[in-house]
């Protein structure tokens, strides 16, 4: 199966997913990665699928959607393996166009060194490109690259790639318990992001089974220090954590609204007070989250944050 969903996505809204890849075949093996490792990591793009094939499959998934009120949002290459791998993802993109909605492809990045690739991710309306690390133990650590792949080559692609693009560009960090969580680590990111001045920057943590059992998430109180760090030199950062909820609306239930907005960024404590005052409510809403571990509380720099539990029970 080529085409999956319609799904809903925190990123994209409603997304029609493209599995351009077969399973696992990757630049990266990742030891955070809910779908395993890699066995054999590869950098040669080569043609993977019949881009004919590609668009009936997805073509037919649309339709069906259509038929039944489902709307898209984006149709988005999101395999289980790096999308640019694929020879054939410009020729994809443009036979897709004639169905009339956006186009999102997400990328680890690795092969941005590429001008082709950069060419071909230009006709894609949103990229999100992943940095994890921009120092190279860590990114050895984290991303476990294909030998050849050089870290300087990829940031400088990306780099070039966003002074070109004309979409909407988003970048993605995964942070690793004591491997890329450090602050000078996520300084450093910080840093570079900073030159790449995408529209969204997004922080995540693993929330789901990694295909090394070594792997955890940091602590909410170092990934309220990263979000921090990142907020101070970007214009919008958000946490992508795996939790749809109420991120983007009110629902006038204020432990609703609390872990749907903290899903998303912290919340200083002046501003969960204003939120409980326009809700009618009192704190005893907050000590019940923090109870049931579904809020956590923690300090930076002096001021007091509230952030969604990643992981009841840790």
């Amino acid at each position: 199966m080529i085409a999956f969903g319609p799904v809903p996505s925190r990123r994209l809204g409603r997304s029609l997913g493209i599995n351009n890849i077969p399973h696992k075949a990757c630049t990266y093996s990742c030891a955070y990665c809910q779908v395993g490792r890699t066995i054999h990591k590869e950098i040669d793009r080569h043609f993977f699928y019949q881009p004919d094939e590609l668009f009936r499959d997805v073509s037919d998934k649309a339709g069906k959607a259509r038929r039944k009120n489902e709307p898209i949002d984006y149709l988005s290459f999101v395999p289980d393996g790096e999308p640019t791998l694929d020879i054939n993802l410009g020729l994809e993109i443009d036979l897709l166009r004639s169905l009339g909605k956006k186009i999102a492809v997400i990328t680890n990045a690795s092969l941005l060194w590429r001008k082709d690739v950069r060419m071909e991710l230009m006709k894609a309306d949103w990229v999100s490109v992943k940095v994890d690390s921009v120092m190279k133990k860590s990114w050895y650590m984290v991303n476990r690259p294909q030998m050849t792949l050089q870290l300087e080559s990829i940031l400088n692609g990306i780099l070039e790639f966003a002074r070109a693009y004309k979409g909407i560009l988003a970048t993605e960090t995964m942070l690793v318990r004591n491997i890329n969580d450090t602050v000078a680590g996520i300084e450093a990111v910080s840093d570079f992001l900073a030159l790449l001045q995408p529209d969204i920057s997004y922080l995540a943590v693993p929330s789901r089974p990694p295909a090394e059992k070594r792997v955890h998430p940091p602590g909410e109180e170092v990934v309220n220090r990263a979000y921090q760090q990142l907020s101070s030199k970007l214009t919008r950062v958000e946490f992508l954590i795996g939790y749809e909820g109420t991120a983007f609306a009110s629902t006038g239930n204020a432990a609703e609204d609390l872990l749907g907005i903290t899903a998303v960024h912290p919340m200083r404590r002046d501003a969960v007070e204003d939120l409980l005052k326009r809700a009618s409510a009192e704190w005893a809403v907050v000590d019940d989250l923090i109870v049931r571990e579904e809020l956590v509380e923690t300090e930076h720099e002096g001021n007091t944050f509230y952030l969604r539990k990643f992981i009841k029970g840790r």
